[in-house]
């Protein structure tokens, strides 16, 4: 199988450069914006007990309630923008945009920050990585 892979690299330069060429592009991307706007499980928390920060859980309603972090406030993703004015109050505050895997939080962070909210992060990893932490959840 290793023979193969030779064969087609040496067969094939253009393609193998190209494939390269988009994957390192990707992981720059990847390494570039995870880290921007977001924050860990024990800085959120920090946020949250020093700075009275807001954490908006975008997942859906059953994942909401099988487990969220205290206080959170649940907006589904699908729903922010006929629900955005429920958030209006909070434009001076920290919100930390919490996801299932931290990884479509990123968009729903764009869009508050373009709506005129002042500091909105993102919690790395989600609530898988809140979970994997041993931090606690409420259940509903």
């Amino acid at each position: 199988m290793i023979d193969q892979l030779f064969e087609f690299v040496q067969n094939h330069p253009l393609l193998v450069g190209a494939f390269l060429l988009v994957l390192v592009a990707w992981i720059a991307y990847e390494i570039r914006s995870g880290g921007a706007n977001g924050v860990t499980t024990s800085e959120a928390t920090q946020l949250v007990n020093r700075e009275d920060a807001v954490v908006l859980d975008i997942r859906d309603k059953n994942d909401f309630k099988a487990g969220h972090i205290a206080g959170a406030r649940n907006i589904p993703q699908s729903s922010l923008d006929s629900r955005l004015s429920e958030l209006d109050k909070f434009k001076g505050k920290p919100i930390i945009v919490a996801c299932k895997h931290g990884q479509s939080s990123g968009t729903v962070q764009a869009k508050l920050a373009k709506a005129g909210f002042e500091r909105v992060l993102k919690l790395k990893g989600g609530m898988t990585q809140w979970q994997a932490d041993g931090l606690p959840l409420v259940k509903k």
